[in-house]
Order: C-alpha cells, then sequence, then structure tokens
C-alpha cells in the first residue's frame, strides 16, 4: 500500500476554509485544475455516499465517493472510483485542526492505496505535488496571506 500525507498551514479561521472544502461538489471553486463537477443522481453535496464525478482541465475524468463528513472533526474521507491516475483501492482524508496562535487553520491530507509496483513512488509523488500540494496551495491563496 502507497501512502502521501501532505500539510500546510492556511492563515484563516478553521470555519471559514470549512466553509470551502466541505462541500464535495466545490473542487472547481477553490482548486486550479477542476474544470468542471457535479455530484451524481442529484443527492445533496453532504450526503454520505454520495459520487462526485469532475473533470479536469486537462480532460481526465474522476469519480469519487463520499465515505464519511464531519462537522465536529472538520474532515471528509472519500474513495476514487475511476481515475486516470493508475490506482486502486484509494481512500483519502482531508482534515482541518485549529491553530490557535493568530487564528490559523492547520490543514492534512492524506491518501492510501494501490499501484503497480513500478509506478507507486511516481504516482505518490504526483499526487501529492500535483493534487494535494497544488490544492492546499490554491486554498490558501483564496485567504491572501
Amino acid at each position: 500500500m502507497t501512502k502521501v500525507y501532505i500539510s500546510r498551514v492556511i492563515p484563516a479561521q478553521p470555519g471559514a476554509v470549512w466553509a470551502i472544502v466541505r462541500d464535495f461538489n466545490a473542487l472547481p471553486a477553490w482548486t486550479g485544475f477542476v474544470a468542471e463537477s457535479r455530484i451524481e443522481q442529484n443527492f445533496p453535496a453532504d450526503k454520505v455516499g454520495c459520487i462526485r464525478n469532475f473533470r479536469l482541465k486537462d480532460g481526465g475524468r474522476i469519480r469519487e465517493r463520499l465515505l464519511a463528513l464531519s462537522d465536529y472533526e472538520m474532515s471528509c474521507t472519500y474513495s476514487i472510483l475511476e481515475s486516470p491516475m493508475g490506482v486502486e483501492n484509494y481512500v483519502a482524508t482531508l482534515r482541518l485542526i485549529p491553530v490557535t496562535e493568530g487564528d490559523q487553520t492547520f490543514v492534512e491530507w492524506s491518501a492510501e492505496f494501490d499501484a503497480a509496483p513500478d509506478r507507486g513512488e511516481q504516482v505518490a509523488a504526483d499526487i501529492g505535488r500535483n493534487v494535494f500540494g497544488a490544492a492546499l496551495a490554491s486554498l490558501k491563496g483564496r485567504f491572501g496571506r
């Protein structure tokens, strides 16, 4: 099993950050690489079990299922159902933790998945840099500090 972990401090209150990332269908609003997204079967975007179907700006399509959503813990967990990344058994969690000094937010994003043995490290590096890292940099930029 391959693992990825990225973290970043966002210069904003946790509630403000959670208001953006909690919406399972909002990737186009806070990432720079998602062109469009929809929740299949018109389910609410916060319903555990809903599936988001989104298109990347490079044309790739990904489908993910929301496995857990906690407003109390400010976390969401999801799995990939279909993806051009060559991963299987992919489960990721995005979690926010209050940083009391300066009223900031510590964001951590982790994933575990299976990939072909000769590709696992490269896929993990790509996800860490081009997905999690890029998305968190874009999110941080929304708060302008």
